[in-house]
């Protein structure tokens, strides 16, 4: 089996004798054939092919068996952005009177979605703290629970998931886990390999690395039994008869049956495709995913232990720092480097936050994270400005809270802008 560096590199396409060394988009939304029996094989799933880039396009088809390489998975598909892979992986097995199961620090964005859009679709969300003990994890199942999800790193509380621990509560009530694994990357944890069974990505972060292109991926472990839980999911144990009454499990196996199922029913009716050139700037990116992410890391830490040792700094949050709630599970999970982002507190408050931010030249200010280029985020004077300060630690976000997400220049160069930033105050 290739490396992790080997399959980033080259993964997912083989050029064969003459053809393209760089994998081709397939700028095309139709695809041509001979005879309406040819088609009708690929409408009925017994062929594979294409014949609409909503459903299925090569170049987007070769990025996702690179990632689901790399995560080791069996099958993988592209979505439109992060938020659409979440929903689609969720909705893809809980519906209206279903349940499910989360870890509570996880990304704002997809509280939003669970608590307040698939909600309104009739599907029930219990938030558990990753700090809950075993008795109360287990007191947040039901009998209807379908699904658990967490976040391999919390964005932005940087709050690491015991996957392990999840993983086993989730099986032992016959349901999956699934991990969003965007801030780790499959280059620092692999959430298969201790228990994952869905695994999740913002390809917008890490893996395209340069703020180019928006994108979301699913990658199925091809653990999971439905069958030995037919019950729970009939949607891919029993005949989909909006599909010509095939049953996903039974066709597919369990390597392919969840994806098999996520493109034939959600991605056709919801249609959040990835176009074909951002999967290309995707393979760019994940090229070179092994290289950067050892850098991102490497210059997070140094700020990190810059700013601890700095009096103006009222608090750190790095999960490789001795002392981080999480380290011991960082250690475990990560022990190659958790990601690029850090988030630290500005004695002083929001007043002294605000000016830090107005005084860094290096570090642009930026909603984004997890980019070549390093940006910082004060969320109470932009993106939670609408809240006062009671409202804010209530929210998990103190009114100080700078997030940096560290890109992959000099960290002596970061560090040289965060020193003149804090001196100027």
């Amino acid at each position: 089996m290739q490396r992790i560096e080997t399959i980033c590199v080259q993964g997912g396409y083989t050029p064969g004798n003459g053809e393209p060394r760089q994998l081709p988009i397939v700028q095309s939304t139709t695809f041509k054939y001979s005879t309406g029996s040819e088609m009708a094989k690929l409408f009925d799933l017994e062929a594979s092919g294409y014949f609409y880039s909503r459903l299925q396009n090569p170049t987007c088809d070769a990025v996702a068996a690179k990632i689901a390489q790399l995560e080791g998975g069996t099958a993988g598909m592209l979505t439109s952005s992060g938020q659409a892979a979440n929903f689609f992986a969720v909705f893809n097995i809980a519906s209206c009177g279903d349940h499910v199961v989360a870890e509570s620090s996880i990304y704002g964005g997809t509280f939003n979605l669970f608590s307040v859009t698939m909600k309104k679709m009739g599907i029930d969300f219990t938030f558990v703290s990753p700090d809950c003990s075993d008795e109360e994890l287990e007191a947040a199942f039901r009998p209807n629970t379908k699904a658990v999800f967490g976040e391999t790193i919390a964005n932005p509380a940087l709050r690491i998931l015991d996957i392990e621990r999840f993983a086993k509560a989730a099986h032992a009530h016959g349901v999956p886990l699934i991990v969003d694994n965007t801030f780790a990357t499959p280059i620092n944890c692999r959430p298969i390999e201790f228990g994952a069974d869905i695994v999740t990505h913002s390809t917008t972060k890490y893996m395209d690395g340069h703020g180019a292109a928006v994108g979301g991926a699913i990658v199925d472990s091809g653990k999971f039994d439905w069958f030995a839980y037919k019950d729970k999911f009939p949607g891919l144990t029993t005949p989909d008869e909006s599909y010509h009454g095939v049953t996903y499990a039974e066709r597919f196996g369990l390597e392919g049956a969840f994806i098999t199922k996520a493109t034939a029913q959600l991605m056709r009716d919801f249609g959040s495709a990835q176009s074909p050139q951002s999967a290309f700037l995707l393979n760019l990116g994940l090229e070179s995913l092994h290289v950067r992410m050892e850098r991102h890391c490497k210059n997070a830490k140094a700020v990190a232990e810059y700013l601890s040792k700095d009096p103006k700094i009222a608090w750190v949050s790095c999960p490789e720092l001795p002392g981080n709630i999480d380290y011991e599970l960082a250690r475990k999970y990560l022990p190659n480097g958790s990601c690029g982002v850090i988030s630290f507190g500005v004695k002083g408050g929001r007043e002294a936050a605000e000016k830090f931010m107005s005084n860094l030249k290096l570090c642009a200010i930026e909603t984004h994270v997890a980019d070549a280029r390093s940006c910082c985020l004060h969320p109470a004077s932009t993106t939670h400005r609408q809240m006062n300060d009671a409202e804010l630690i209530a929210a998990g976000v103190s009114p100080d809270l700078i997030r940096m997400s560290c890109g992959i220049e000099s960290a002596e160069d970061l560090i040289d802008d965060v020193r003149q930033a804090l001196d100027a105050l």
